[in-house]
């Protein structure tokens, strides 16, 4: 396997240092990392809020503060926590098994999944990972290094080339709108064209309550192409001998005009649209360090 065509488990391995070297695990009240709160209110470790003191309560979380500003006996209510589910969604459009720099755009989508998962077992979350395939089930969530290593070994595959039956990214995001509860995480690695492909009213229903993350992979020649005439090869069908060569002038404008409507266009559009719906977003170009978007998950919205 050549580097930067296919990813391979190792490379995704050892990404768990980029992911976690970062900053040690902490928790946080609103679900950006560790442990999330839940709803249920217990006598876990998370203050959730005081109330007047009934019969039955335990004096050992009286409020006394409380207590004493209201002359009435209050008592502390924790919050039970439990485990938030970190879910990776890969698209495995066609258009994704390409690249000029450094690495293919598939591989690069890998890579930023594999990020994802160790920096998920960083916070403490179970990781779940699944594509859009009406036969395939999902990676089933679990913890640790056990939940991160499934998903790396998903990814290696889905990744490794187009797979054979594939129903698109809409099928992958109905099956993560079963899994996700409020306060997951959900990342989504995806083509810009199958975002468009989308209804725009998707990405806001996705967000309610939940911390959504796209990243748009993309290549520096759809972005920027050189100014140049540029041959291209059309292969015939598998029953032809011949194949066509044709050249494409991006010198002139008329061509550059549709080149960027064809790339840059839906990239920006579909940036606008996952902004508009409340997502947080980033082109993730194949050049770039494969962590480089992991400030979003610090809970830092991007600009």
């Amino acid at each position: 396997m050549s580097e930067g065509i296919v990813p391979a488990l190792d490379e995704l391995v050892a990404l768990r240092r980029a992911a976690t070297g970062r900053r040690p695990p902490r928790r946080g009240r609103h679900g950006m990392s560790g442990q999330a709160p839940s709803p249920m209110r217990g006598r876990g470790m998370e203050y959730a809020e005081s109330r007047e003191y009934t019969q039955g309560d335990d004096a050992r979380h009286i409020d006394w503060r409380l207590t004493a500003r209201t002359g009435k006996p209050h008592t502390k209510l924790f919050q039970a926590e439990r485990e938030r589910l970190t879910l990776i969604v890969a698209d495995t459009a066609p258009a994704l098994y390409f690249g000029t720099r450094v690495r293919f755009k598939s591989v690069q989508a890998a890579r930023a999944g594999a990020v994802a998962a160790w920096a998920a077992v960083r916070d403490g979350d179970r990781i779940a990972a699944l594509r859009g395939s009406v036969r395939e089930p999902p990676v089933v969530p679990a913890s640790g290094t056990r939940g991160a290593l499934r998903a790396l070994d998903a990814l290696v595959r889905w990744y490794a080339r187009p797979p054979e039956e594939d129903s698109g990214l809409g099928v992958a995001l109905d099956h993560a709108d079963r899994l996700l509860r409020p306060g997951s995480r959900l990342l989504v690695l995806a083509d810009p064209a199958s975002v468009l492909a989308q209804t725009p009213s998707r990405w806001p229903a996705l967000a309610q309550h939940r911390e959504v993350i796209v990243l748009l992979l993309c290549d520096p020649f759809e972005r920027d192409p050189p100014r140049a005439r540029l041959p291209f090869r059309i292969e015939r069908p598998a029953t032809s001998t011949s194949a066509t060569r044709i050249e494409l002038d991006l010198a002139g404008s008329a061509q550059r005009a549709r080149w960027q409507t064809a790339f840059e266009g839906p990239l920006r559009d579909a940036a606008a649209v996952l902004a508009r719906g409340g997502v947080r977003v980033r082109p993730l170009s194949t050049e770039m360090p494969s962590e480089s978007w992991l400030d979003l998950f610090e809970g830092t919205r991007a600009a």
